[in-house]
C-alpha cells in the first residue's frame, strides 16, 4: 500500500489583482491554492492575452489540492499550458501568450523547499530576515542588456524597451521556464508579482509593505493600492505567502489558511480574478 505524501511545510496566502488605470481589461491571471501560488501576464491583447493567461492558470488547476509538487510537474504544466493556446489559437487568426512565475510547496530530499518558476518577466520574491531578494530572472530585452554591461541597473526601469521579454508560454517558439528549488524557513515570505506591480514599485517599496504588513492579504491589496497610487499603466497582481510551519517527522502541519484582510486596510480595488480559475 502506498504511503500518502505529507504535506512539507504550511502557511498562510493572500492575492489581489486589479486591471489598473489606464487599462480596460485584466489580462492578468493568478492561482493562489496550495500547492500552486502562481501569476500570468497575457500577451496579445484583450480576447486573446487574458484567455492565454487564463488557459496556462487552468492548466495547473489540476495539481490544487495536492500535498506538494515536483519540478518536473511544473515543467509538465507549462508544456500543457502552451499545447492549450496552440490548440485554441489554431483556428482563429488571433494569437496569444503568457509569462508565468510564483512557487510551488515541494521537497527536495525531505527538505521542505519551494520550486520557483518562471518564464518571462513576471517575478517573483522571497523576504527573508528583511531582506527582499529575486528569486526570478527576467526573460527580457532590457536584462540582457544589463547582463552585458550596455546599460547599468539603474536604466531598466525607464528604458524604452522594458516591455520586450525574450520567452513566453506562446503558439509560437517552444521556450523553457526556469525552475529551481530552494528549502523554505519559518517565517519566509514569497511574493509572485506582474510586471504592472514592479514596473511602479521599486524593489525597497516593496520590501517595505510586505516587512510591515503582516496578513498577507492585507500585504497583497496594499501592494496594489500602491502601484496603483503611482500611476498603474499596467494590470496589477500580487500573491503573497507566508511559510509559517514545517513538517517534523510524521506530524502532520496545519492546514494552510486563506489569509482575511484585516479591517483597517483599504481593500477597495476591483479584484476581478478569483483564487481558482473558473473551469
Amino acid at each position: 500500500m502506498t504511503q500518502p505524501v505529507p504535506v512539507p511545510f504550511s502557511g498562510r496566502w493572500g492575492a489581489a489583482t486589479d486591471t489598473g488605470a489606464v487599462r480596460r481589461h485584466n489580462e492578468d491571471a493568478f492561482l493562489a491554492a496550495p500547492p500552486l501560488f502562481l501569476v500570468a501576464d497575457g500577451m496579445g491583447g484583450h480576447a486573446a492575452g487574458d484567455i492565454a493567461a487564463s488557459l496556462v492558470v487552468g492548466t495547473f488547476a489540476q495539481l490544487v489540492d495536492r500535498p506538494c509538487v515536483t519540478e518536473d510537474d511544473l515543467l509538465q504544466g507549462v508544456r500543457r499550458g502552451r499545447l492549450a493556446i496552440v490548440e485554441f489559437f489554431a483556428p482563429s487568426e488571433l494569437s496569444g501568450g503568457t509569462t508565468l512565475s510564483g512557487i510551488g510547496v515541494s521537497s527536495q530530499d525531505g527538505v521542505p523547499s519551494v520550486a520557483v518558476v518562471n518564464i518571462g518577466d513576471s517575478r517573483t520574491y522571497r523576504l527573508r530576515d528583511g531582506v527582499l531578494e529575486q528569486l526570478t530572472k527576467d526573460h527580457s530585452t532590457v536584462q540582457e542588456l544589463v547582463d552585458s554591461g550596455a546599460i547599468a541597473p539603474s536604466e531598466a526601469r525607464t528604458h524604452p524597451h522594458r516591455n520586450i521579454i525574450t520567452r513566453a508560454i506562446s503558439s509560437v517558439g517552444d521556450s523553457e521556464p526556469d525552475v529551481r528549488s530552494i528549502p523554505v524557513q519559518v517565517g519566509d515570505r514569497y511574493l509572485a508579482c506582474t510586471d504592472g506591480l514592479t514596473g511602479e514599485l521599486t524593489d525597497d517599496q516593496i520590501r517595505d509593505v510586505l516587512a510591515s504588513v503582516e496578513d498577507p492579504q492585507a500585504a497583497a491589496s496594499q501592494l496594489v493600492a500602491h502601484a496603483l497610487s503611482v500611476r498603474g499603466r499596467d494590470n496589477i497582481t500580487a500573491v503573497v505567502v507566508d511559510v509559517a510551519h514545517l513538517a517534523d517527522g510524521d506530524l502532520p502541519v496545519p492546514p494552510w489558511q486563506h489569509a482575511t484582510t484585516a479591517p483597517d486596510v483599504d481593500d477597495s480595488f476591483d479584484d476581478t480574478l478569483p483564487t481558482r480559475p473558473r473551469t
